[in-house]
C-alpha cells in the first residue's frame, strides 16, 4: 500500500546524514564563479581606496564652512582619473569623474554649476558647494578589514566584481562533490542524428543531468549509457569510480520489471540500500544506497520527470549537504486554482508562478503532470510541492514552491492585470 512506503521527509533526513561536508581550498577568482565560499572574506583595502571625485567639475577646500555662490578662485592645476597623489596650496583643481582628490581639499563643485574666466585662470561658483560634497571618500563602500563575504555565498557575479575591485586574487571554496551519471536501457538512443528503430527512443535524462549537476554546484565527472544488463551496469559503474566519482546516479531499472536490476547489482557491489520506494509522485520507486568505501547512489526511475523530482528533492539536498549549506525554506504561494490528489503521496508538481498586475502572486498547477511530459517542465518556472496528507486545495491555499533547482528561487512570469 501507498501509505507504507517511507515518508520522504525521513529519507531526506537519512540522505543527508549519510553526507560529509567537503572540504576548501583557494581558486582563482576567475574560477570562482558559481562556488560555495568555504569562509569569510575580509577586505584586503578600502574600497574606495582613496578620495575621489563623483563627478567632472573642480575640487576645492573650506574645511567646515559651505563656500558661497558668487566667490572665484585661481584654477591652481588640473587632476584626471589615473593621476597620482598631489597636495593643493591654494584655489581649484579641476578635476574628473573618479579622479584622486588632491590632498588638503575637501568638495567637489559640478561643472555645470561653474562659470570659467581667464586672465588669470579661475573659476566662478554659481551654486554653494558644503564640504564633502561629491566627494568619495576611502573606504565609505568597504572599510579595509570589513567582512564582506561570508561562508556559504554561493559566488554570482555581483560577488567577483566586488572581490576585484578590493584585489581579491583568490577566494577560498568548497570543493565540488564528484558526481557521475548512469542512464540504463537498451532503448536509449544518445546520438540525436541517429534515425531511431522500432522500439527505440531519445536518451533525455543524459542531457538533462548533465546540464543541471553542475547548476547545482556538483562536478560531472562521468556520464554513460548502458543497456540492461548487470554486468554491463557494474563495468560502467567501475569506469565511474575510477573518474574520481563520489556520488553516482542512475537512471531506470529501479522498478519491478523483469529488466530492472539494479538492485541486484547493487548487491553484488556490496552496497547498503538505506532505501527503496518513497511516499511521492512521480519518482516513487527512488532508491538511495551507500557503498563500503562510501559512494553514495541514487537510484532514479526512468521516466523524465521522475528523474526531475529525484534530482530536485533528493539528489540536490545531498550536494547542498556536501556543500556546507543550510537546508533550503520554501516559499509559500497561493494556488490560483483548485487542486485535489488522493492522499498517502507527496505530489511535485510542474508549476508556473505568475505575478498580476495588483503584485499579488498565485502559483499555477500546469496540465500534463504525467511522469513522462516532458513539454510542462520547460513550460514551469517553479516546482509546487503538496503534503502527503492533502486532498482537496481550493484556490487561495497556501502551497511550498520551489525553484527549478537549489541554487535558484523560483522565477516569477508577469500577468496582465
Amino acid at each position: 500500500m501507498s501509505h507504507d512506503l517511507l515518508d520522504p521527509a525521513e529519507a531526506l533526513r537519512l540522505i543527508v546524514s549519510a553526507c560529509v561536508p567537503l572540504p576548501g581550498g583557494n581558486v582563482a577568482l576567475d574560477d570562482a564563479a558559481g562556488r560555495v565560499l568555504a569562509a569569510p572574506v575580509r577586505a584586503p583595502a578600502a574600497l574606495p581606496p582613496f578620495d575621489n571625485s563623483a563627478m567632472d567639475g573642480y575640487a576645492l577646500g573650506g574645511g567646515a564652512e559651505a563656500l558661497v555662490a558668487g566667490s572665484e578662485w585661481p584654477v591652481e592645476g588640473e587632476q584626471a582619473a589615473g593621476d597620482g597623489a598631489t597636495r593643493a596650496t591654494d584655489g581649484a583643481w579641476e578635476i574628473m569623474t573618479g579622479a584622486r582628490v588632491p590632498e588638503g581639499l575637501d568638495r567637489v563643485i559640478p561643472v555645470e554649476q561653474t562659470e570659467r574666466l581667464d586672465a588669470p585662470a579661475r573659476v566662478r561658483l554659481l551654486a554653494e558647494v558644503a564640504t564633502g560634497a561629491n566627494v568619495r571618500t576611502a573606504g565609505s563602500d568597504v572599510p579595509a578589514g570589513e567582512a564582506v563575504l561570508a561562508a556559504g555565498t554561493v559566488l554570482a557575479p555581483q560577488h567577483l566584481m566586488l572581490l576585484a575591485a578590493l584585489g581579491v586574487a583568490s577566494v577560498p571554496v568548497v570543493e565540488r562533490p564528484r558526481v557521475a551519471v548512469l542512464c540504463t536501457g537498451r532503448e536509449l538512443v544518445d546520438d540525436p542524428a541517429l534515425p531511431l528503430a522500432s522500439g527505440q527512443i531519445r536518451n533525455s535524462n543524459g542531457p538533462f543531468l548533465a546540464e543541471r549537476l553542475p547548476r547545482a554546484g556538483a562536478d560531472l565527472v562521468h556520464r554513460e549509457t548502458v543497456g540492461d544488463e548487470v554486468d554491463a551496469f557494474l563495468d560502467a559503474f567501475a569506469r565511474a569510480r575510477h573518474a574520481g566519482a563520489t556520488v553516482v546516479v542512475s537512471t531506470g531499472a529501479v522498478s519491478m520489471g523483469r529488466y530492472d536490476f539494479v538492485p541486484q547489482a547493487l548487491q553484488r557491489l556490496g552496497a547498503e540500500v538505506v532505501f527503496h520506494k518513497l511516499a511521492i509522485r512521480p519518482g516513487k520507486p527512488l532508491l538511495f544506497a551507500r557503498l563500503p568505501d562510501g559512494t553514495l547512489f541514487f537510484g532514479l526511475p526512468g521516466n523524465p520527470i521522475s528523474v526531475a523530482v529525484g534530482l530536485r528533492f533528493f539528489v540536490e539536498p545531498a550536494i547542498r549537504a556536501m556543500l556546507g549549506l543550510p537546508g533550503e525554506t520554501a516559499w509559500r504561494v497561493p494556488l490560483a486554482a483548485d487542486f485535489s490528489k488522493k492522499p498517502h503521496l507527496r505530489f511535485h508538481l510542474k508549476a508556473r508562478v505568475v505575478l498580476d498586475g495588483q503584485g499579488r502572486l498565485a502559483a499555477h498547477v500546469l496540465s500534463g503532470q504525467e511522469s513522462y511530459r516532458i513539454r510542462p517542465l520547460a513550460e514551469a518556472n517553479a516546482w509546487i510541492v503538496v503534503p502527503q496528507e492533502a486532498q482537496a486545495l481550493p484556490a487561495g491555499s497556501l502551497v511550498d514552491v520551489w525553484g527549478l533547482g537549489h541554487l535558484e528561487s523560483p522565477r516569477i512570469d508577469g500577468s496582465v492585470a
